[in-house]
Parts: C-alpha cells; sequence; structure tokens
C-alpha cells in the first residue's frame, strides 16, 4: 500500500511530502472555481518526486464545458492522473450518473494519455451509482481503516480521513507500479 495525501486552496503550497508515494491536487469545480494553489500544489508534488494527480469536483449540467474548463485550466503533464469528485454541492445537489459517466468520458478523449479516476465517498458508490463506472479505477472516500473500504469493487486508491487533512492510500506494489499504471493510459 501506497501513501498520499489530496490537497485544495485549504492547504499550503508546501504541504509535508515525507512517506508519500502520491498527492492529489484539488484544480477546478463547476465552470468557475480555479484553486489558486493548483500549480504551486502540483510543483511542489512533483519536486519531491511524487506521482500527481488533478481533480475537479463535478457540479450538474454543462458536463462539456466543465470537462473543458478542467482540462484546460489544470496543469497536467503526460502520466498525471485526472479524476472527478462526484459527490453532493454545498447546493445539495449532485450530478447524475449520466453526467458522472459522460464527464468521465469526455476528460478522457480530451486528455487520451492520462489516466482518469472517479473519486466518491461510499454512500455514493453504494447507494446512487447505478452504472458502476469509474474511468480507469475507483478512488473511494470511507473513513475506516486504511486500504480496507466497505465495498466489494475493486479500488485504485482510498481516502480514509480527513483528520487532519486528507490521507490516502493508492493499491499498488510499489511507487515504480503507480508510475508505470499511470502513464500506460
Amino acid at each position: 500500500m501506497l501513501r498520499g495525501i489530496d490537497v485544495s486552496a485549504y492547504q499550503p503550497s508546501s504541504y509535508s511530502t515525507d512517506g508519500l508515494s502520491f498527492v492529489f491536487v484539488k484544480a477546478t469545480e463547476g465552470r468557475s472555481y480555479i484553486n489558486p494553489r493548483v500549480g504551486a500544489q502540483a510543483q511542489h508534488g512533483r519536486g519531491a518526486g511524487l506521482v500527481v494527480g488533478f481533480y475537479h469536483f463535478l457540479w450538474p449540467g454543462h458536463l462539456q464545458a466543465q470537462a473543458e474548463y478542467f482540462v484546460e485550466r489544470t496543469p497536467s503533464k503526460v502520466g498525471d492522473i485526472l479524476a472527478v469528485d462526484w459527490e453532493r454541492t454545498s447546493a445539495g445537489t449532485h450530478a447524475s450518473n449520466a453526467e458522472k459517466d459522460l464527464f468521465l468520458r469526455k476528460v478522457k478523449e480530451l486528455r487520451p494519455n492520462h489516466r482518469v479516476v472517479l473519486y466518491t465517498n461510499r454512500d455514493f458508490w453504494l447507494n446512487v451509482d447505478t452504472t458502476s463506472y469509474a474511468g480507469d479505477g475507483l478512488w473511494i472516500a470511507d473513513y475506516v481503516t486504511a486500504g480496507k473500504p466497505r465495498i466489494t469493487a475493486k479500488w485504485r486508491f482510498h481516502q480514509y480521513t480527513s483528520e487532519p487533512h486528507d490521507k490516502d492510500v493508492a493499491d499498488f506494489a510499489d511507487k515504480a507500479a503507480l508510475k508505470e499504471w499511470a502513464t500506460s493510459a
């Protein structure tokens, strides 16, 4: 199991990378928000030798525009992982299953040399999702023992806590295997 974190504008650009193999950086949300630290946070992770991923917080509607907004404003490089964060918005709404699937496919179409994964919580995966489509892999949030999310589906990443920040593990033998998977899209 590899250790990693996910960061957003709430964390500093120079977060601790001790013992980490990867980082996911929040890049965008909807069609109007860009994390003001996205470039610096990604650069910090790259400088520490981490595998870097970016995620977009998905809102319902305007899926083509959201996908374009995400990929055009994300400082991704070949071998970076792209993810969609599918959960309830601050307005209490959420993208539908069809919208989630369309967004994943559109990002993959726009960035075919990247792995594209679905990030969602256990409740959404078990009670909202009806298609089980997760692109190239599932990143599941379930605050239990690291690497033991309470689902039966194959997962690649597991967010197991949000204290003091979002901590994750990846189901790869070592960092070389993660890098190989990420670059073999």
